[in-house]
Order: structure tokens, then C-alpha cells, then sequence
């Protein structure tokens, strides 16, 4: 079976890698935009205004109830259509056409933001309001408090739960393959189409996801170490 998996890898190892090459370049642009998005969306949820309060639990109980691949239907379809209408109006005759590695990473970004959100949210709430009180009473602003005192702690916190969304992340890049995006999952079906070989390159797609997965938790445990650098691990009895 390992000389099968080898010599597909060899056979169609440019097809595969330019596919895995799509794969990490999503997952590696969507990250940002969707911890931004979660950023705001949780300083919402957070907020002492409650029609932000509002819109923060608004946007993540929809975008965490919908399925990502309805969500990436909405944004590639829809988002063209309304695009389409708007050049209309506008009096333009060009047709606007999204590209697929955009309208994925739109998609992903809004449903990575909505959970993302809630990790944030969480870990606001599991910070010790004294420090921001302390930080007033020495004349510390606003900003530099979140700078120096919550941002760290915040990111402590949330950074386990960040790590499951990244690793659930690039799994779920697999879903642009539908809107024609070479990605690793479309090349793996286009080896599979013309080889009839099914289980050979299906197997070597999972490895090849599961090695990405293996050095994201690799690097993770290291950005974990250094965001809890000093702080000591104290035993309750």
C-alpha cells in the first residue's frame, strides 16, 4: 500500500502539490480576517451598549447555525449576483465575476470570526477586572491597558481554543473545491477521475491534511510556551 501511496505522489505530484499549495495559502490568508472578525465581534458582545451586545450574539448565532458550505454558497453566488446588479444600476455593461480563492476566503473568514468570537468572549470574561482598575488608578488609558495588560492574558486564554479553529480551518478548505478552486481536495478528485483509483489518492489527500495538522499543533504548543512564559503551574491539592 506505501509503495501505491509513493508512487501516486509521484505520478501526480504536481497536480497534488500545486493543490496543497492552494490549500495552505487559504487557510493562511483566511486566518487574520477571521480573528479580526472575532476581535470585533466579541468587543461587541462585551460592550456596555446593548444594541452592541446585540449584534455581537446576532452575528455569531447565525453565522455558528449555518452550514460553511451554505455560507460559501451565499457569499459566491450571491455576492456575484448582487455585484452584477449593482453595475447594472450603475449603467456598466462589464460583468463582475468573483474569483473562488476570494469568495473562500470571505466565507471562511466569516465563519472563523463567529467562533473565534465566542473564544475571545470567553476569555474576556475569564480576565481579572482588578488589573484594568489597577491600570486606571495609575493613570494608565484605555488603550494601553488593552496593550499591555489584556491583549496578553486575552491572547493566553483564547489561544488553545484559536488553535482547534485553525485546525478545523484547514479542514474545512476542503468545502471550495465545489466553486472550482484547485485546491488539494479538487486536485485529489481530478487524480481520482482519470485514474479511477479512489482509494489511493483519497488516502494520500488525508495524509497530507494530517500531516498539515501535525506541524500546525507542533508550532501551536510553541506559541502556547511562549504565551504562558513566567507564569507558574500551580498545583491544588
Amino acid at each position: 500500500m506505501w509503495n501505491e501511496i509513493v508512487s501516486g505522489l509521484q505520478a501526480w505530484s504536481g497536480i497534488i502539490y500545486a493543490g496543497l499549495s492552494v490549500t495552505v495559502r487559504l487557510a493562511v490568508t483566511t486566518l487574520p480576517f477571521g480573528i479580526l472578525i472575532g476581535f470585533l465581534v466579541a468587543w461587541l458582545a462585551v460592550s456596555r451598549s446593548r444594541w452592541a451586545q446585540l449584534a455581537g450574539v446576532g452575528y455569531t448565532t447565525v453565522m455558528r447555525g449555518l452550514p460553511e458550505i451554505l455560507t460559501l454558497f451565499i457569499v459566491y453566488n450571491g455576492a456575484g449576483l448582487l455585484l452584477n446588479r449593482c453595475t447594472v444600476v450603475l449603467g456598466l455593461e462589464t460583468p463582475v465575476e468573483i474569483s473562488p480563492f476570494i469568495a473562500g476566503v470571505v466565507a471562511l473568514s466569516l465563519v472563523f470570526g463567529a467562533f473565534a468570537a465566542e473564544v475571545l468572549r470567553g476569555g474576556y470574561r475569564a480576565l481579572d477586572k482588578g488589573q484594568h482598575e489597577a491600570g486606571l488608578a495609575v493613570g494608565m488609558t484605555r488603550s494601553l491597558i488593552f496593550r499591555r495588560i489584556t491583549l496578553p492574558q486575552l491572547w493566553r486564554f483564547a489561544l488553545p481554543g484559536l488553535g482547534n479553529l485553525w485546525m478545523n480551518l484547514i479542514k474545512d478548505t476542503s468545502l471550495v473545491s465545489i466553486i472550482a478552486l484547485d485546491d488539494l481536495m479538487r486536485a485529489t478528485k481530478v487524480a481520482v477521475s482519470v485514474t479511477k483509483q479512489p482509494f489511493r489518492f483519497f488516502l494520500i489527500a488525508c495524509l497530507l491534511y494530517w500531516i498539515l495538522c501535525l506541524l500546525s499543533g507542533w508550532l501551536l504548543r510553541l506559541l502556547e510556551r511562549r504565551a504562558n512564559r513566567g507564569i507558574r503551574q500551580v498545583a491544588h491539592v
